[in-house]
């Protein structure tokens, strides 16, 4: 075993800083019994950019110990002591889909047992509660007008303007120009003026060409996501992003991602957060099980040293379940996401999570990893600190 300590570094890139705060942090004690991992956290020292190389050994190392208190050390940097929720409702007006993602549990063709359409009604009946912010997804509907669309965010924002409204993927906003010809940069700016605040990082899925082919013909491609959030970014929509690991891709694909990820943020600074989101394997069965927590843990804390631009990194524990999210919160997470409550999509996965916290339980869970809970809205503005 090798004890690391700080020591000059030939790399000279260094890491962009990050929306101007950087907090005074104590280097921690690291023993290190991975050579592989020590000039990685030479790097995260000096404050300078990992490549892909230094992400996959982060990912193929088993010593944890150290990579944790590596990505623990960035996160701190960025938010101290501070851990992020958000009182919200996911909103999922239909999982009737034109498209056939074979990852996907959560789509249904017309006339399916279980396809379902929600009425305006329906969908006012999640603005419950204090909830700060109503996340908007669902399926690439066959025969909804755009109208129908941008009348929801409209009647959602009338009915509760205080809460923000995060809606819809890039691969939606794809999907109003392929099927009603309305380019990203005219729909947006009509769901901005309807009331649209962010939008999610759904849709992402792995940039890799191999695995488009292989899980998700049809939908939007790598270039195409990342171009809908720059329009969006340039517009001031700020929007999350995202990654579903833990089915077939490999780990440099992984890399290559966030790698891809952190190049836009370099260039319009409009990521809120980057959302992990572990394959559930459900009635897919890509893979015969989950992948196990410790890659889980990994993969956060691999997020984290890589997207070194990014503020916030997600535990979420929709999809981790409590346990793993908490100890995400120890592997470079600062967010444990939101109360959720209505959510469709992982569970129809069979996601192994409640389908709600409340705010106690939420302060509770991040209580318990050590942290200090911040309540917050969709743009990650502090609304409470609860010591």
């Amino acid at each position: 075993m090798v004890m690391a300590t700080k020591s000059a570094s030939t790399e000279t890139k260094s890491a962009p800083p990050l929306n101007g705060s950087n907090h005074e942090v104590e280097l921690p004690d690291i023993l290190i019994s991975d050579p592989h991992l020590e000039p990685v956290w030479e790097k995260v020292m000096a404050g300078e950019r990992l490549s892909a190389e230094d992400g996959v050994k982060i990912l193929e190392t088993e010593d944890f110990s150290a990579v944790g208190l590596m990505a623990d050390y960035a996160k701190r940097k960025v938010s101290g002591e501070k851990v992020y929720f958000v009182l919200n409702r996911h909103l999922n007006p239909t999982n009737i889909c034109v498209l056939a993602c074979k990852f996907c549990d959560y789509a249904k063709k017309p006339g399916e047992e279980d396809a379902y359409e929600m009425t305006m009604d329906q969908m006012l009946d999640h603005l419950d509660g204090d909830i700060k912010e109503l996340h908007v997804v669902g399926g690439h509907h066959p025969t909804w007008p755009f109208e129908f669309y941008v009348d929801m965010i409209r009647e959602l924002h009338n009915a509760r303007p205080d809460v923000q409204i995060k809606a819809f993927t890039a691969s939606e906003i794809d999907y109003f120009w392929r099927r009603w010809k309305v380019p990203p940069e005219e729909s947006l700016a009509i769901f901005k003026e309807a009331g649209l605040s962010s939008m999610p990082g759904g849709g992402a899925e792995v940039f890799s060409d191999r695995i488009h082919k292989l899980l998700l013909p049809g939908k939007a491609k790598a270039d195409r996501w990342l171009e809908i959030h720059r329009i969006a970014h340039g517009m001031g929509i700020k929007s999350n992003c995202t990654i579903l690991y833990g089915h077939v891709e490999t780990f440099r694909e992984r890399i290559d991602h966030l790698i891809l990820l952190r190049e836009l943020q370099d260039e319009t600074n409009g990521f809120l957060a980057l959302i992990p989101l572990e394959y559930q394997v459900g009635y897919t069965m890509l893979r015969p099980r989950h992948t196990p927590p410790m890659d889980d843990v990994k993969m956060i804390a691999a997020s984290r040293l890589i997207l070194d631009n990014v503020m916030a990194i997600k535990a979420y524990w929709v999809m981790l379940g409590e346990a793993t999210a908490g100890m995400g919160l120890n592997f470079g997470a600062n967010d444990l996401d939101g109360t959720i409550g209505k959510e469709r999509i992982a569970h129809a996965a069979l996601a192994d999570s409640p389908a709600g916290l409340a705010r106690k339980s939420m302060i509770a869970s991040i209580k318990d990893a050590g942290r200090l809970p911040v309540e917050r809205d969709a743009l990650y503005n502090e609304i409470a600190v609860h010591n």
